[in-house]
Formats: C-alpha cells, sequence, structure tokens
C-alpha cells in the first residue's frame, strides 16, 4: 500500500512540477506567434517590471484586453483579444512575461 502511496505521490509531483515549467514556454510560444508582430522582440519584454506585467494580468489578462481593445494600432489584434483562446491561454503568456520581465535578470530567446 506504501508503495501506491509514494508511487502517486511522485507522479503528480513530476506532473505539475513539469507543467509549471512549461506554461512559460508555451507563453513564448505564443508571444512570438500573436505579439511579435506589432511589439518586436526583446525590447517590449523589457520594458515592465514583473510587477507591472502581473498588473496587466489581473482577471484573465482583462485589463491588457481591454488596453489592446481600445487602440486603433492593435486592430489586427482585436479577434485574439476577444477570442475565448486568449481568456483561456492568458496565464501562458504571463508567465513567460514576468519571468523576462525587466527586473528578472533574464533574458529571453524569441524566435
Amino acid at each position: 500500500m506504501r508503495k501506491i502511496v509514494t508511487f502517486s505521490t511522485v507522479l503528480t509531483v513530476l506532473f505539475f512540477g513539469v507543467n509549471l515549467y512549461a506554461a512559460s514556454y508555451k507563453g513564448q510560444r505564443i508571444y512570438s506567434k500573436q505579439c511579435v508582430k506589432c511589439h518586436g522582440r526583446q525590447e517590449f519584454i523589457e520594458s515592465k517590471t514583473q510587477k507591472e506585467w502581473k498588473n496587466l494580468f489581473q482577471q484573465k489578462g482583462q485589463k491588457l484586453a481591454k488596453i489592446h481593445l481600445k487602440s486603433e494600432k492593435a486592430q489586427e489584434s482585436w479577434g485574439y483579444f476577444e477570442s475565448s483562446k486568449f481568456q483561456r491561454k492568458s496565464h501562458h503568456l504571463e508567465d513567460f512575461l514576468v519571468e523576462y520581465a525587466k527586473d528578472s535578470g533574464r533574458v529571453p530567446a524569441c524566435n
């Protein structure tokens, strides 16, 4: 019985540990597909601190979406920010942007 409990615990920890790391990777992919066209690569990511990025992503990114939806310059991205896909996956983008923010000391490699 102990072996089963131990095995289940190890699998659970491994599963959640891998998913935490994967979120930033998924956010990088989202940024490369959706954001690079308008915002460029590294400079924009490093334009805000971790606290500023977290603030923009409150309530599943609604603050960030409102900024884009009010801007005529961001008209190309309106469809994405209005979609349920953005709401479902905004936490991945947040993880990526917070991880590579100005005050994080890390440098993103956007391809």
